[in-house]
C-alpha cells in the first residue's frame, strides 16, 4: 500500500491525501535530486514525510536481521525473533504517519511514492517471509512459495503505483478503493506468528506438520497462508473501500 501516492493525481504529490500545492517545492527536489556537485544534495531533498517512511523501512530491516540473528542463535532462545515479529508493526506505524505528516505540513515530494512501496516491501513482504523461514519454513518448496507470496507483494506495489492515477476518484480525489489487498494485511500472518511462538508451535511443532515428508516434495502446509495472501495482493477483482 502506498499511502502518500493517491493524491499524486489530484495535487501532483506522493503525499496521500495531502492538499493540492504548488509545483515549487517539486521543482526544488528535482534540481537537488539531479545536481551534480554536492554529496548530501539527496539528503536536502528529503521532506519529513520521506524520512518517516525511512522508518518504516528501516523496521523493515531490523526484522529481517532478527529473524536471520534467531536463526543462528539457539532455537529455544525466543527474544531475536519476538523482536522480528515486534519491528514489522512498528513499520505500520511509521507506514500510516508519513501520510499525516505529509498534510500536516503540506509538502509535495517526488521521491515519496517510490520510497513508500519500497518500505512496504520489505516490513510487510520480505520480514514476514524471514520471519517464517526463521520458525521452520524451510523446505525446498517453502522457499518457492515465499518466494511467489514476496513477488506478488513486489507485483501490487508496482501496479499501485502505475494505476493511482486512473483509478476511481472521490471528490476530494482520493482513489475510492485499493485494487487487491494492501500489502500491510500481511501483518495478520505476523501476528497468527507472534501466537505460535507464545505456544511454542515452531520448528518441528509448526502447526499442520509436514507434508510429503522426506521426499523432493516436502512443504508446511502453513506456507499456503502466504500463497493465498499473494493471490489476494494481486487480484484485480477485489476491491478494498479506502477509510
Amino acid at each position: 500500500m502506498s499511502r502518500r501516492t493517491s493524491a499524486m493525481s489530484s495535487s501532483a504529490s506522493a503525499n496521500s491525501g495531502g492538499p493540492p500545492t504548488g509545483d515549487g517545492g517539486q521543482e526544488k527536489q528535482k534540481m537537488l535530486l539531479s545536481s551534480e556537485t554536492g554529496h548530501f544534495s539527496m539528503i536536502k531533498a528529503l521532506h519529513l514525510a520521506d524520512l518517516v517512511t525511512e522508518l518504516n523501512g528501516f523496521c523493515g530491516v531490523m526484522s529481517v536481521l532478527s529473524s536471520m540473528r534467531y536463526c543462528l542463535g539457539d532455537p529455544n532462545e525466543y527474544g531475536a525473533i519476538w523482536a522480528a515479529l515486534a519491528f514489522m508493526p512498528f513499520g505500520l506505524f511509521f507506514d500510516f504517519m508519513d501520510g499525516k505528516i505529509a498534510r500536516w505540513r503540506g509538502k509535495s515530494s517526488l521521491m515519496g511514492q517510490e520510497l513508500d512501496s519500497l518500505a512496504d516491501l520489505i516490513s510487510f513482504g520480505m520480514a514476514p517471509a524471514a520471519a517464517a523461514f526463521a520458525l521452520g519454513v524451510r523446505t525446498p518448496v517453502d522457499h518457492l512459495l515465499l518466494s511467489f507470496f514476496v513477488l506478488c507483494g513486489l507485483t501490487r506495489l508496482a501496479r499501485f503505483n502505475v494505476t493511482v492515477a486512473v483509478l476511481p476518484k472521490d471528490k476530494t480525489g482520493k482513489s475510492k478503493y485499493f485494487e487487491g489487498t494492501p500489502i500491510p494485511t500481511t501483518l495478520s500472518i505476523s501476528f497468527l506468528m507472534t501466537y505460535w511462538v507464545s505456544q511454542g508451535w515452531i520448528q518441528e511443532d509448526l502447526p499442520l506438520g509436514l507434508i510429503a515428508a522426506g521426499t523432493s516434495f516436502e512443504f508446511h502446509p502453513v506456507v499456503l497462508m502466504f500463497v493465498l495472501h499473494g493471490c489476494m495482493m494481486v487480484s484485480k477483482t477485489i476491491h478494498i473501500p479506502k477509510p
